[in-house]
C-alpha cells in the first residue's frame, strides 16, 4: 500500500514537471551562459572564440526551474549580430594645429595634417601610397596585411569631433579601434582584436612626403628612433632585416626625420615592436609611392640599390587588445619637454647640446622681441656672440700683430739653424731642434709674446661653429624660414650658391688682412683654408653660411679699425 502510494505521488510530480515545462518554458542560454534579451532590447554582442569552430557542446545541461535536481534542459546558441559600414567612408577628427582623416577601410589614417612651426604651413605627416597598410592597418601574425585592413567599420563619431570609435564584426573577425585627442593634441589609440593573438599595428613606414634627394640627404636623416634605457636610432641605410625590440622597458618608439616625429608611447598591451626596412620607388610621385620589402643583399637588382629606402615599426600585441599614446608633430625642444615622456631627447643636438639650448633660446628671444625673421636673427646673434668674445679677440690681434714685428728676427733664427737641422746621414739632428725652439722661445718671451694667443679666439669659435651647425641643421623653427631674395629656407643649402661664394671671398680678405706671422710654408696654407672652406660651405644650410658670412665681416671690420689705429700711432 505504502509503496503504491510513493509510487502515485512519483507519478504525479513527474506529470507536473513535464506541465510546467510545456507550459513556462526557460529562456534559452548562450554560449556564456547569459540570459539572451527580450525582443528590442540591445545587449554587448560576446566575443567570438579565439578559431572558428563547430558549435560548442554544453558539458552539462542548464536545470529546468522548479525541477527537481539532475532535470536538465539544453542550451541554445545564438550568433552575435555582425557589424560593418554599406559604403567606403573618411572621418575627420581635430584638435587645435591637427587634422586626423581616417578611413572605414580598416579604421586607417589617410592623413595627419599639423602646423610646422612656422605656425602657417600644414604639414601632412603621413606618406601617401598606392597600397595599404596605412598607419594603425593590422598585420598577421607574420607581418603580412591582415584581412581586417580591407573591412568596412561602422564609425561613430564624437558630437565635439575629438575621437571616433571603428567596430567591425564579420567575415574577417571582430575589432573595434579607437581614436581621440586629447588636452595635449596627443592621440590616444585603443585597438581590440577579438579572438586573435600575434597581431600587430602599423606605423609607417616613413614620415612625411619626401623627395629622393630629400630621403638621401644628409640633414633629412629618416629613421626609427627608440627609448629603453637610452635613446637609440635606427638608419635606413644601416638596416638590413627586420630587428626586433622587446615591450619590456620601451618608453616610446617612432618614425621620424630630422624636423618632424610621429611617436609611440606605450600604455599597455605591448610584447614587442618589429622594425623593417622598404625601398622606396616613386618616392614624391603625387600618386603615392610603393613599398618594396627590402631583399636580401644578393637578390637585389641595380634598380633597386638605387632606390631610396625607409623604415616602418609593427607593435606586436601580447593579447587582443593594445593601447597607445602617440604624438604626431614637429622636433621644438621646447614643445616637446613639456611634455613627460622624454621626447626632447629626438631633438639631436650633438656633443655640444650645452652651447645649441641657450643658443637656440636666444634666437628665440631675438626673433619674437627684436627682429621676426630668423636670417636677421641669426645676423644679430652672430654680432652679440662677437661683443662678447671681443676681449678675447683684441688679444689675439695684440699678439699676432707682436708676432709680425718678432717674424723677421724668427726667420733669422730659422735661417741659423736651416743647415743645423740634419746631421751628414741626412736624419734629423735632435739636439739642434732643441736648441732652435728654446732660442725662439726666449725671443717670445723677451717680448712678452704668446705665441698661441693668436689661436684661442679660434678654438673657441670652433664649439660655436659646430653648435651652430647642430642648431641649424636641426631646429625645425628655421625649416622653410626665410631670409632675404632667393634665400627662402635657412635649412637648405643656397641653390644658387651666391651666399658660400661670397662667404669665401670674405674668408680670402680676411686671411689677407690678417698680420702675416710664421714661414712661408705656413702662409700658404693659410691662403688654400678659403677655399676649403667655400666648397665645405656649398651644401651647408644657408642658416649656418650666413652665419660664418657674417662673423668674417665683423672679423675683417675689426681687423681694419687695428690696422687704421696701428697706421696713425706710427
Amino acid at each position: 500500500m505504502d509503496n503504491r502510494r510513493l509510487f502515485l505521488a512519483a507519478a504525479l510530480s513527474m506529470a507536473l514537471v513535464i506541465a510546467w515545462s510545456f507550459l513556462f518554458p526557460p529562456k534559452p542560454m548562450d554560449q556564456q551562459g547569459a540570459p539572451r534579451p527580450e525582443a528590442g532590447v540591445e545587449s554587448p554582442a560576446p566575443a567570438p572564440p579565439v578559431a572558428p569552430s563547430p558549435a560548442p557542446v554544453p558539458d552539462a545541461e542548464a536545470p529546468v526551474p522548479g525541477s527537481p535536481s539532475g532535470a536538465q534542459a539544453p542550451i541554445q546558441a545564438k550568433a552575435a549580430p555582425p557589424i560593418s559600414a554599406g559604403r567606403e567612408q573618411t572621418v575627420v577628427i581635430r584638435v587645435e594645429g591637427v587634422r586626423a582623416v581616417f578611413t572605414n577601410r580598416g579604421a586607417q589614417l589617410l592623413s595627419m595634417e599639423v602646423l610646422g612651426a612656422n605656425g602657417k604651413e600644414m604639414v601632412d605627416l603621413v606618406r601617401r601610397r598606392r597600397q595599404g597598410p596605412y598607419p594603425y592597418g593590422l598585420t598577421t601574425a607574420s607581418r603580412q596585411p591582415h584581412p581586417l585592413d580591407q573591412a568596412l567599420f561602422a564609425a561613430s563619431p564624437s558630437p565635439d569631433g575629438r575621437s571616433v570609435t571603428f567596430r567591425y564584426r564579420g567575415p574577417e573577425g571582430e575589432a573595434e579601434k579607437t581614436f581621440g585627442f586629447d588636452e595635449n593634441r596627443l592621440l590616444d589609440v585603443r585597438v581590440r582584436v577579438a579572438g586573435q593573438s600575434g597581431w600587430g599595428l602599423v606605423v609607417g613606414p616613413g614620415i612625411r612626403n619626401l623627395k629622393a634627394e630629400e630621403l638621401n640627404s644628409q640633414f633629412v636623416k629618416p629613421g626609427v628612433v627608440f627609448k629603453k634605457d637610452e635613446v637609440s636610432i635606427l638608419a635606413p641605410q644601416s638596416t638590413d632585416e627586420a630587428r626586433s625590440v622587446s615591450g619590456d622597458g620601451l618608453q616610446w618608439i617612432g618614425i621620424e626625420d630630422t624636423y618632424f616625429l610621429a611617436a609611440m608611447i606605450p600604455q599597455s598591451g605591448l610584447d614587442r615592436a618589429v622594425v623593417e626596412p622598404f625601398l622606396i620607388e616613386g618616392a614624391g610621385a603625387k600618386e603615392g609611392v610603393r613599398f618594396i620589402p627590402l631583399p636580401p643583399e644578393d637578390q637585389m637588382s641595380k634598380e633597386q640599390e638605387d632606390l631610396p629606402r625607409d623604415l616602418r615599426v609593427i607593435l606586436k600585441a601580447a593579447g587582443d587588445t593594445l593601447a597607445l599614446r602617440s604624438y604626431w608633430g614637429s622636433k621644438e625642444y621646447e614643445k616637446l619637454a613639456a611634455l613627460p615622456y622624454g621626447l626632447e631627447e629626438t631633438v639631436q643636438l650633438g656633443y655640444f647640446s650645452f652651447l645649441v639650448r641657450p643658443l637656440l633660446a636666444g634666437l628665440h628671444w631675438i626673433y619674437e622681441h627684436i627682429v621676426p625673421n630668423y636670417g636677421w636673427a641669426i645676423v644679430v646673434m652672430t654680432v652679440l656672440i662677437r661683443v662678447l668674445l671681443l676681449p678675447l679677440t683684441h688679444t689675439s690681434m695684440k699678439s699676432m700683430k707682436k708676432m709680425q714685428e718678432l717674424n723677421p728676427k724668427m726667420q733669422a733664427i730659422r735661417a741659423k739653424y736651416a743647415t743645423k737641422l740634419r746631421d751628414k746621414q741626412n736624419k734629423p739632428n735632435v739636439e739642434m731642434q732643441r736648441k732652435m725652439n728654446e732660442e725662439m722661445m726666449g725671443l717670445y718671451k723677451e717680448h712678452g709674446v704668446n705665441p698661441a694667443g693668436g689661436c684661442l679666439p679660434i678654438l673657441l669659435q670652433m664649439p660655436i661653429l659646430f653648435a651652430f651647425y647642430n642648431l641649424l641643421s636641426t631646429a625645425v623653427e628655421l625649416r622653410g624660414a626665410p631670409w632675404l631674395l632667393w634665400i627662402r629656407d635657412l635649412s637648405a643649402a643656397d641653390p644658387y650658391y651666391v651666399l658660400p661664394l661670397v662667404m669665401g671671398a670674405t674668408q680670402f680678405l680676411q686671411v689677407k688682412l690678417s698680420p702675416q706671422t710664421g714661414d712661408p710654408m705656413q702662409r700658404r696654407m693659410f691662403m688654400i683654408m678659403p677655399l676649403a672652406f667655400t666648397f665645405l660651405f656649398l651644401g651647408f644650410p644657408s642658416g649656418l653660411v650666413l652665419y660664418w658670412l657674417t662673423n668674417n665681416i665683423l672679423t675683417i671690420v675689426q681687423q681694419g679699425v687695428y690696422n687704421r689705429l696701428q697706421t696713425r700711432s706710427a
